[in-house]
């Protein structure tokens, strides 16, 4: 056991844990029971408060890794503390992909599970734990086997959970069939919101992927101007390259940059190299898989760029019926001086049946924001009030400072979750920084 001052990738709400890591689901056992409150965690990737826990217990699960054989249907078992990284590394060389994958590999399935993680093909096949099989979880009152048919109550509160129902020590998961490692790229230059708003509408559909980048800094007739990539995994005979892992990233920053250096100056500039380098419309493009997946995994360490202050990533998810909700967000950041230096527009599909997971079919914007500005908690509190009246919510996975107030109108089942983490957690031993923040449990 060490006691160490863990973060969110955001870095901005830091907390001192006594660190344990079981690499065996008796140790996992073993260690929550001498621990009076704990709570799991994998490689920080959660942007705020969700993997730590002052004062507390906080068990690592890097321990719990390896990879199954992956059978002839694509069903592989993996140990929780097993990163997407790793798991591809063994998967796209035998021609399986994950079915779900968000902007990084370097999530663990016990974390891509807990925040029941989506990706750019939400609309089409949900998130990660419609792909779930089963998986192993320790509870206070014991170790189960769970799956939608398998006490699937406790099943879909975990699905989501953020780790307050359980230790996660194995995922049982389909995987999707590939040819190549290559994608087949779609993209396409809009001038303004409404545009490319109207565009993922009529025709999304039509790919497996859509992922649009959004500019938040202009305004007028080109606020919001986009950039939309849409794709489909490539076949053998699209001239694509044979089946290889993800590389390991080639670039590093090595320490804090300097506070402010990503400005409102700094960012518009680099929003609009950014726009004007981007075809206006070029079809069947081929990319690697980490090339458009997860191209920030080719930068380690990439939240030191927002120098020792860090950064807020805000996201959030409204019903189609809300859309314009989209552009009053935008309009408030655009105004406000407030810089967004990554804005991700997606269209989310129907949702799974995880009591706290967090889309919701419409949209959803992700935004990455530098700690710093004076006006940022007045809009922030602002967006939250406009997410509210939409009948949307707040994803907990990149939340840091949401009040608890609002959580029970954005998570109408949230009830629901606590009757079943009673049941498993009588005690209120499963706790996080998160949950204490948002009184979610004791």
């Amino acid at each position: 056991m060490s006691k160490e001052t863990l973060y969110g990738w955001g870095r901005t709400s830091p907390s001192v844990s006594d660190v344990v890591s079981p690499a065996t689901e008796l140790e996992v056992i073993k260690d929550m029971s001498t621990a009076k409150q704990y709570i799991a965690r994998g490689l920080g990737r959660s942007y705020g408060d969700a993997a730590q826990l002052g004062g507390g217990t906080v068990i690592d699960n890097r321990d719990l890794d390896g990879v199954g054989v992956i059978s002839n249907d694509g069903v592989v078992t993996v140990g929780a503390g097993t990163s997407i990284d790793e798991l591809l590394s063994f998967s796209i060389p035998q021609g399986w992909f994950v079915p779900v994958t968000p902007g990084t590999r370097q999530v663990t399935l016990g974390g891509a599970v807990a925040a029941d993680v989506h990706g750019k093909n939400h609309h089409v096949d949900g998130s990660f734990g419609n792909h779930v099989l089963e998986m192993r979880l320790v509870t206070p009152k014991g170790a189960v086997t769970i799956s939608p048919k398998d006490d699937a109550e406790l099943f879909w509160a975990t699905v989501g959970g953020m780790g307050l129902t359980g230790v996660i020590t194995t995922v049982t998961v389909q995987m999707l069939k590939i040819e190549s490692s290559q994608m087949l790229v779609d993209t396409e230059r809009f001038e303004n919101l409404d545009a490319v708003m109207s565009a993922m509408q009529s025709g999304d559909d039509a790919y497996k992927y859509s992922v649009a980048w959004v500019d938040c800094m202009t305004k007028g007739s080109s606020m919001g101007r986009a950039i939309l990539t849409r794709g489909d995994h490539a076949k053998k005979g699209d001239n694509s390259k044979r089946l290889e892992g993800p590389k390991p990233a080639k670039l590093l920053v090595p320490f804090n940059a300097p506070s402010g250096l990503l400005n409102s100056l700094t960012i518009k500039a680099f929003n609009e190299v950014w726009f004007r380098a981007a075809p206006k419309k070029k079809l069947a493009q081929p990319q690697s898989l980490s090339a458009f997946f997860h191209p920030l995994d080719g930068v380690r360490d990439w939240n030191r760029l927002y120098g020792k202050r860090g950064f807020v990533q805000y996201q959030f998810a409204v019903p189609d019926s809300a859309g314009e909700t989209v552009n009053k967000v935008i309009e408030r950041l655009s105004s406000s001086g407030v810089p967004s230096f990554l804005a991700v527009l997606k269209r989310f599909g129907p949702s799974n049946d995880g009591m706290l997971s967090f889309p919701m079919p419409g949209w959803t914007l992700a935004l990455d924001l530098p700690v710093g500005p004076s006006a940022l908690p007045q809009v922030l509190d602002d967006l939250d009030e406009m997410v509210l009246n939409a009948g949307g919510r707040i994803y907990f996975a990149k939340d840091a400072r949401l009040s608890h107030e609002k959580v029970r109108a954005m998570y109408p089942r949230l009830d629901e979750f606590l009757n079943v983490k009673n049941r498993v957690d009588p005690e209120g031993r499963l706790i996080s920084d998160l949950s204490r923040r948002l009184h979610i449990g004791r």
